[in-house]
């Protein structure tokens, strides 16, 4: 340690600052940091704030495009425009490590997180989405968390009256120690009504708004920016507690004032508290604040000035207005019973000065807080999962027709593709009325009132593929989730994600991260979709392994005209079901194998190389999107977890009536590929008998494969005359996977 240098390495550690990051704060500050300004530091140049390995690499994204207004990283959420002088306002985030620990309050307050993050903008929260992954139900621990978890996303959502529309669970061994909850936010703005986190004009005062400030969730950022390990327990205290009643009251009163004539900027305070909100907000404007912790209403007494500046407390806002405007802006929040302090002001000096009363407490450059050091790291390809890309499927034994019908009710019943009803239905996702197409979907559609539009929400994720090929797997997670936009007549227009990663400190988890980036960044391109928010969850795990490397997206679709949406289930006795996107043939190119569901579960192995063709995956999509808007297709299916059979299954199912299919590998490919391969730039449709030359002429002239698969009708699924599953017994083991895993867990058990 250098001479006059003196600072516990464990005050280092509980902030998730290294040693040498120390020594450069001295370098830039010229001197040694106090207390408060250290703790400051630390949250701010945290992983989870400061975004320090992850940040160069997100510069490879497209963030532009024709119809976004607000970019990722500009404001609280990104923004696009919708037409009709209306816009869309959407982010989507973790709160893993708060989950992990105490999953019910973890799960409750990063709903509310995300949701404040949304009515900042000015924008009315119209739909919540989320995205979870845990380790299997069969251990009790993972019960527990599976079931608190879901508790806490209703208990929450609920509460406010916002709509839980959409998601997705999904479960592996990787994820028991560390399990994943992203939750995404929805909302609709009047475009000339966007708000700014901006503070910009030097002498407006800072008003903390909503719940007084307490302990709770006293270092929760760098908590966040750290490894699970046994002695996480300790950090209970770093989970935020949520009042989900007083952010409703929280929320209604700032679209009130998004709606006066009020010139205000508006932050949340979430990760790091008010030092976050303030300092994020003086750094977007170019300028410095000061700010009075003695002035914070406090729910606890004898709280210190770094507790006040670091508090996570939850339902607070701070709202910067020009010192003539204060009376009225408090007025409003007063209407809603809520308190409001003057806490602060903007100043132009560039410096963040926190006093306690008289005392000055701290006095640092807020360029120095908002600049962490970055990390541009050398990844490597682990050696084993090249092994596993290598794997030979010829030592496979392949299926017989014989087979199929037991595989097929096995795969439905997996918990990973079965009904996510036990979940979902303890989510109110009709109030408001705008749901048109609820949880279950390929996507979530929600009206705009007033208008003839609609808007499809998905969110979409594949681990298992991100971890045996980061670059195809990370191309595939966007694919999919346009596909999934595209099978419900919806363009895609902008997407939000959330990369949910192990630490980047190891070479092979950086080496994951910087592909799944890369591949993500090149599906944007070719499909046109922009990137406009985000987060960055790494440091997912726990013992010795990191969770699968899981980019989660959340994406945003529209609808010109409303009722020319599609839904997935089969229509009419007679329609002919075909497979946009195959090569000529139902074929048994084993990448398709790679990473799926039937090879976990009925082969009890994970491997294979996955891969996709993005030319081919845009040509598709544009062609299903233009034959769903002539009206030609009455159901179209993504044919993702599970293959093809699967998705014909889940089609049947979904419209209450069966298939008579005819499908034939051709010479040397294998049965089990041809049905439950996974192989990406496919899309399952049925079409009326009228409407087939059409519909092949809009495929042949996008270049665009069409295999005939069978027609709709009667009542069981045939393969081929050899297997026959009555759709009594296809619905059973579907509805039943998960629920009969779940009974107990959904409440806590």
């Amino acid at each position: 340690m250098p001479p006059n240098i003196k600072v516990d390495r464990r005050i280092l550690e509980e902030i998730a600052l290294s040693y040498g990051e120390y020594l450069q704060v001295i370098e830039r500050l010229g001197r040694e940091p106090n207390s408060v300004e250290l703790g400051m530091i630390g949250a701010l140049w945290s992983e989870h704030c400061g975004y320090k390995n992850s940040k160069p690499l997100l510069s490879l994204f497209p963030t532009g495009g024709p119809r976004v207004l607000v970019k990722a990283g500009e404001e609280n959420a990104g923004a696009v425009d919708i037409g009709e002088g209306l816009s869309i306002v959407m982010k989507i985030e973790s709160h893993n490590h708060p989950s992990a620990i105490e999953p019910y309050e973890g799960a409750a307050t990063g709903v509310g997180g995300i949701v404040r993050d949304i009515f900042a903008m000015g924008a009315r929260p119209i739909a919540l989405l989320n995205s979870l992954r845990f380790g299997p139900l069969t251990e009790p621990r993972n019960r527990y968390l599976f079931g608190g978890v879901v508790a806490g996303i209703a208990g929450y959502g609920n509460c406010l009256g916002i709509p839980d529309v959409g998601g997705e669970v999904f479960f592996a061994d990787t994820y028991s120690g560390n399990p994943l909850v992203n939750a995404m936010c929805v909302g609709l703005v009047r475009s000339d009504r966007i708000i700014s986190a901006r503070a910009s004009e030097e002498g407006h005062l800072l008003l903390l708004v909503g719940a007084d400030t307490g302990r709770d969730g006293i270092h929760g950022a760098t908590f966040a920016s750290v490894e699970l390990s046994e002695a996480s327990q300790e950090r209970r205290p770093a989970v935020q507690v949520g009042n989900p009643f007083l952010e409703k009251l929280l929320m209604e009163a700032c679209l009130e004032l998004a709606r006066s004539d009020i010139k205000v900027s508006v932050q949340d305070l979430g990760a790091a508290g008010m030092t976050s909100a303030a300092i994020e907000s003086a750094a977007k404007g170019g300028m410095g604040i000061e700010i009075d912790v003695s002035k914070m209403p406090q729910r606890e007494a004898g709280m210190t000035p770094y507790e006040l500046m670091l508090s996570e407390s939850q339902e607070r806002m701070l709202v910067i207005v020009g010192a003539d405007s204060v009376d009225d802006v408090k007025a409003i929040f007063g209407k809603w019973d809520l308190h409001s302090s003057v806490v602060g002001r903007v100043t132009g000096d560039g410096k963040a000065r926190i006093l306690d009363g008289s005392e000055v407490v701290a006095d640092i450059p807020i360029s120095l807080l908002t600049n962490p050091p970055t990390y541009r790291r050398a990844g490597v390809l682990s050696p084993a999962v090249a092994a596993l890309q290598g794997y030979d499927f010829d030592s496979l034994t392949d299926i017989s027709m014989n087979d199929v019908a037991s595989i097929l009710e096995r795969l439905l019943g997996s918990p990973n593709i079965a009904s996510k009803e036990s979940v979902f239905r303890q989510y109110d996702h009709q109030v408001l009325i705008n749901t048109v197409i609820g949880p279950g979907s390929d996507a979530a559609v929600l009206r705009i009132k007033g208008t003839k539009m609609g808007i499809a929400l998905t969110t979409d994720g594949n681990g298992r593929l991100c971890y045996l090929e980061p670059y195809a797997g990370g191309a595939m997670t966007v694919a999919e989730a346009a596909r999934n936009l595209v099978c419900v007549g919806a363009e895609p227009l902008a997407l939000t994600n959330c990369l949910n990663f192990g630490s980047p400190e190891r070479p092979e988890v950086y080496y994951q991260l910087e592909e799944c980036i890369k591949g993500m960044s090149e599906a944007c391109r070719v499909l046109g979709i922009p990137v406009i928010s985000g987060n960055v969850s790494l440091y997912n795990e726990s013992g010795d392994s990191a969770v699968y490397p899981t980019p989660v997206v959340g994406m945003l679709g529209l609808l010109d005209d409303l009722e020319r949406r599609c839904s997935m289930g089969f229509k009419d006795e007679g329609d002919i079901i075909l497979l946009l996107g195959d090569d000529g043939g139902v074929t048994g190119n084993p990448s398709g194998l790679a990473g799926s569901e039937y090879l976990s579960l009925v082969c009890g192995i994970v491997a294979g190389r996955p891969t996709i063709d993005l030319d081919k995956e845009s040509a598709l999509q544009r062609a299903c999107l233009e034959a769903i808007g002539a009206g030609i297709v009455k159901s179209a299916h993504d044919p993702s977890e599970g293959g093809l059979l699967v998705a014909v299954a889940e089609s049947c199912i979904a419209g209450g009536i069966g298939a008579d299919l005819e499908l034939h590998p051709s010479d040397g490919n294998r049965l089990d590929e041809a049905l439950f391969g996974e192989k990406p730039s496919r899309i399952v449709v049925s079409v009326s008998p009228a409407n087939l030359g059409e519909m092949e002429t809009i495929a042949m002239r996008k270049g665009v494969p069409v295999l005939r698969l069978g027609t709709a009708g009667g009542d069981s699924l045939y393969v081929n005359r050899e297997v026959r599953v009555a759709l009594p017994i296809l619905g059973k083991a579907w509805r039943e996977g998960l629920e009969s895993l779940t009974r107990n867990s959904l409440s806590g058990e």
